[in-house]
């Protein structure tokens, strides 16, 4: 387990499963329902980010004392589950608790079942007592929004819209999507890299591998039979895709009219260059999600047992710059191997050949 900690950076932004040229796409391609659902979608991601950076200046207009460490919790989760009741107030009502009955509200019960396995995976897989290490409560708002097209983790729990019907399921129909956005809480805990260019892309991608894995490790699923997609189930049958992003081959998720192609580079001779979406944190992660891919399938067997900890123990290495581009991190990903499983193994090659296929390395 990393016994590393480091404070969540103040300049990152609001963290969404759903990357924003997917919602500009909506608004120029769809109907005129749809075009409202994402145009109201985006002006919301962009409250709540001014509403977040707000709120993290709070903290400098006062002198407040340090709060004292708290004693590590008993590893068990400790989920509650709020409904937002179609508004944008956090955290709504409370709907279920730890150990509750189950709601017969879909998206309710989903949180719940998502939270539950994504504790459980860092629990089994990584020694991890939560997404803190020290037994953090897992909190959830379902039903935020009218026909709100995302869900996001803001620093302190899940949020989740109920899509808008016609593109888009509720977003707790999808585990990975789940995994994916708590994986944010861990990595500000442990990597804090900073959301932007290609230390925003490894933030991105590391959400995607665990948000995987953790859909994997409920499946018990090996590699060679996951379907290496993100967000599978989100779409409705309107859509002409299987997910939002697809780490085995980066830019084929989707093809659609109104959507438009994936536009993932799948290698660094197609890195994208851009001052949108924070440098193309979403558009790059591409490129470390297939290295990933790549080194979990080359090495077979349950993806999470050799790859997957050697990518969670890189993640939470002191090494780890905050500002770190996809080489640097690759070169920690290879020592790790070695670390584990010695000098010249399989493992170690495996993944340092992963990482030379995608051309970082």
């Amino acid at each position: 387990m990393c016994d590393r900690h480091r404070a969540a950076s103040a300049r990152d932004p609001l963290l969404c499963i759903l990357p924003p040229y997917i919602l500009d796409a909506i608004a120029r391609n769809g109907t005129a329902r749809q075009r409202a659902a994402a145009l109201e979608s985006l002006s919301t991601d962009q409250l709540i980010r001014t509403q977040r950076a707000a709120a993290m200046l709070l903290p400098l207009l006062a002198a407040i004392p340090p709060a004292a460490t708290p004693k590590p919790a008993a590893p068990r989760p400790k989920r509650t589950i709020y409904d937002a009741g179609g508004a944008e107030a956090l955290p709504g009502k409370v709907v279920r608790k730890e150990r509750g009955r189950a709601t017969k509200d879909a998206a309710a019960d989903e949180a719940y079942g998502g939270l539950g396995a994504t504790f459980t995976f860092y629990l089994k897989a990584c020694g991890r007592n939560s997404i803190d290490g020290a037994g953090m409560p897992l909190d959830a708002t379902v039903h935020f929004g009218e026909r709100y097209d995302n869900a996001f983790w803001n620093g302190s729990q899940m949020v989740f819209g109920d899509g808008d019907g016609e593109l888009f399921n509720r977003f707790t129909i999808a585990l990975d999507v789940i995994g994916h956005e708590l994986t944010h809480g861990v990595t500000a805990r442990e990597a804090n890299l900073v959301y932007r260019d290609q230390s925003g892309a490894l933030n991105e991608s590391l959400s995607d591998v665990f948000g995987s894995l953790i859909k994997q490790y409920a499946l018990k699923q090996s590699a060679d039979k996951a379907d290496w997609l993100i967000g599978a189930g989100l779409f409705t049958a309107k859509v002409h895709g299987l997910g939002i992003r697809s780490m085995k081959a980066p830019g084929t998720a989707y093809d659609d009219r109104v959507l438009g192609k994936d536009p993932q580079p799948a290698h660094m001779s197609s890195y994208v260059a851009t001052s949108e979406d924070n440098g193309g944190v979403h558009l790059n992660s591409g490129i470390p999600n297939r290295a990933f891919y790549l080194a979990a399938t080359a090495l077979g067997g349950k993806a999470w047992e050799v790859a997957g900890r050697i990518w969670y123990e890189a993640a939470c290495d002191p090494k780890l710059k905050p500002t770190a581009n996809f080489a640097e991190f690759a070169n920690l990903a290879a020592a790790t191997g070695e670390r584990l499983y010695g000098k010249g193994s399989a493992q170690a090659a495996a993944v340092r050949d992963a990482w030379k296929m995608v051309g970082v390395l």
